[in-house]
């Protein structure tokens, strides 16, 4: 229901991106007497909705919309920013107004870089895709090409260039108070394709020249050099990640020519990954890194304690996070949850250490009782230790269930501890649940993630198929009660499993999967170069084996498929194709088609439906009880 808070510069009030009929988005905005006014709502059809907003000043809003338009006959994702006031009124587009050709960055409406925190007016630094004008006829016509920074009023929609355009621009970091540090450029091959390196420079302090930072090498979905995210302007340093000891590590570089590097944080066992970013400025205050758990190193002693004395007073939130903060950082939003407790957001007074509840994140969840998730560890084939995630039905004995493997999507992605609507869902209706991590996933280090789930198929797919036997072997399941379900490259890894044990799964689901790899690869030559996409999905000489519709023959059990027609991830033509293939080998198969929908399938009555009919479609085809 509530998918975004943000809190006003003054600390006042606060402004919710909430759920709307079952796929619109809409704003919502607290009043200067405590009330909740809706000003802003998009209905989803046609499908646009808002990803976030937040406040540029104490009265006036700054929110992103993405919606899905058509090119040459295919889907393609779009955003636009607009402003407007508190109270519903004054309502402008951010995104500047070009006069454009048949350009893919027609499509990128520009994003928030700086919210100037030190500027008392309505001003912010925006990311701006300049691209030339064509069929203008004049003079006056826009003729620079690439990404720039302007400064916007927000109010009045003047701009200015403060960054001019480069043709190989692909990045910008200001050091939270208006001041650009650093830049990346991606230069192009000779084919037109952007590079697999990405080159980073610096600015000092009170420097104007740019000079050499680093170099990213990009293979497939790793990366290899110092990688910036933030400039702290205090200490003069850039924070970013790189590789230490083969796992991605925090390091510190120093922006006053010297470029000395330090060392922040690293693990031997998971990748250090994420920045902990609050206030305006965004100030970086911690970083964060997962392993049965995600965790948080805090650099601000202040807001270390503040988060441990949270984590004491709310009861039953084991993760807690500051997603927000006023301009003076005295008013925080803060969003408190776990496995048993979807989250809710509230307002912290710093000053008089008073917390109220601002809205839980799905408030029709409240009183159901929500399943316990256990971090375990299972062997698989080779010996090899694999982490998952087991969901057991509330008040079960754990054994004798029903059982579900749920390979996560990515493939470079990992599950983690916490809600899950998907896993709470069918732990719900009487299943037990395990998400395995398998070889492949990210977050473990180079070796974990290996070729990535693609070229390393077999590894992932003998970890996923592993995760079933352990279920059996423990007893929570029996080998008529298995079923697999995944989403994306989950369901890629639903379909491909059968390649190695056909026998194994009695039901198969797969939500927007992937399922032929030379398609794939004539899905991403639009947008990638020719190495970029066999790093991705390997050799030519891999893609029949690595492709379920391409053996079909050697899938035995039931399988249901689901697809929005506009998914921008995964085209829809996979799961057709899929299904032609199932049906011409003989198998049984449904293919369940969504219109206007998207690889997230963003509609509650259609989740829902969707849910429904999985649990229907697994109970029939494993001879288990109707659901009570």
């Amino acid at each position: 229901m509530v998918r975004d808070v943000s809190v006003s510069p003054d600390g006042q009030r606060v402004a919710l991106v909430v759920a709307t009929g079952t796929r619109g988005t809409g704003l919502v905005v607290s009043t200067p007497d405590g009330q909740l006014k809706s000003i802003l709502n998009y209905p989803g059809t046609p499908p646009i909705r808002l990803s976030s907003c937040a406040w540029s000043t104490s009265t006036r809003l700054v929110c992103t919309l993405f919606g899905i338009v058509d090119r040459a006959g295919d889907p393609a994702g779009m955003t636009r920013m607009i402003a407007i006031d508190a109270d519903g009124s004054n309502a402008k587009e951010l995104s500047a107004r070009q006069k454009l050709g048949e350009l893919y960055e027609r499509y990128y409406g520009g994003g928030i870089l700086d919210w100037l925190p030190d500027d008392t007016g309505s001003h912010v630094l925006m990311l701006r895709q300049f691209v030339p004008e064509q069929g203008t006829g004049t003079l006056v016509a826009q003729t620079r090409e690439g990404l720039g920074i302007e400064r916007v009023d927000t109010v009045s929609l003047k701009r200015t260039t403060v960054e001019g355009p480069r043709a190989t621009g692909a990045d910008y970091i200001t050091d939270g108070h208006g001041v650009t540090r650093v830049m990346a450029t991606q230069p192009r091959l000779s084919s037109g394709y952007f590079g697999d390196e990405m080159v980073y420079k610096y600015r000092r302090a009170d420097g104007k020249e740019w000079e050499p930072l680093s170099t990213v090498k990009f293979t497939g979905y790793l990366s290899d050099g110092f990688w910036p995210y933030a400039v702290d302007r205090d200490l003069n340093v850039a924070y970013g990640f790189d590789n230490a000891d083969g796992r991605k590590a925090l390091y510190k570089v120093a922006l006053d020519g010297s470029l000395k590097r330090d060392l922040v944080l690293a693990r031997p066992d998971v990748d250090v990954d994420g920045l902990v970013r609050i206030g305006r400025q965004q100030r970086v205050v911690g970083v964060s890194y997962a392993t049965d758990r995600r965790h948080v190193s805090y650099f601000d002693p202040k807001i270390s304690a503040l988060v441990a004395s949270l984590g004491k007073a709310v009861s039953g939130s084991p993760s807690i996070a500051v997603t927000d903060a006023s301009l003076d950082e005295k008013k925080l939003v803060v969003f408190a949850g776990s496995d048993l407790n979807p989250g809710s957001y509230y307002l912290l007074d710093q000053p008089t250490k008073k917390m109220a509840e601002i809205a839980p994140a799905r408030p029709d969840l409240a009183g159901v009782k929500l399943a316990a998730v256990k971090a375990i560890t299972y062997r698989a084939g080779d010996g090899t230790m694999v982490p998952a995630y087991l969901t057991l039905p509330p008040g079960s004995d754990g054994k004798n269930l029903p059982a579900i493997v749920m390979p996560h999507g990515g493939p470079s992605a990992r599950d983690e501890w916490g809600f899950d609507w998907l896993s709470q869902f069918f732990a719900a209706r009487g299943y037990a649940v395990i998400q395995p991590n398998y070889r492949g996933s990210s977050g473990y280090g180079e070796r974990w993630f290996k070729g990535n789930g693609f070229r390393s198929w077999k590894a992932a797919m003998g970890d996923v198929n592993d995760a079933g036997r352990w279920l059996v072997s423990e007893g929570i399941t029996t080998p008529d009660k298995l079923a697999i379900v995944g989403w994306s490259y989950g369901g890629y890894a639903a379909l491909q499993s059968s390649m190695l044990d056909p026998d194994l799964f009695k039901a198969i689901t797969a939500i927007a999967p992937v399922t032929d790899l030379e398609r794939l690869r004539n899905e991403l030559k639009n947008s990638s170069s020719d190495q970029q996409v066999k790093d991705i999905i390997g050799a030519e000489s891999l893609w029949a084996e690595a492709s379920p519709a391409q053996n079909a023959g050697r899938i035995k059990a039931p399988v249901l498929l689901f697809h929005g027609d506009r998914d921008l991830n995964v085209a829809i033509g996979q799961s057709q194709l899929m299904a032609s293939k199932l049906r011409g080998a003989g198998r049984p198969v449904e293919l369940i088609e969504y219109k206007g929908l998207d690889h997230q399938l963003d509609d509650s009555a259609v989740r829902a439906a969707m849910l429904d009919r999985i649990d229907q479609f697994l109970r029939t085809t494993m001879k288990l009880p109707a659901n009570p």
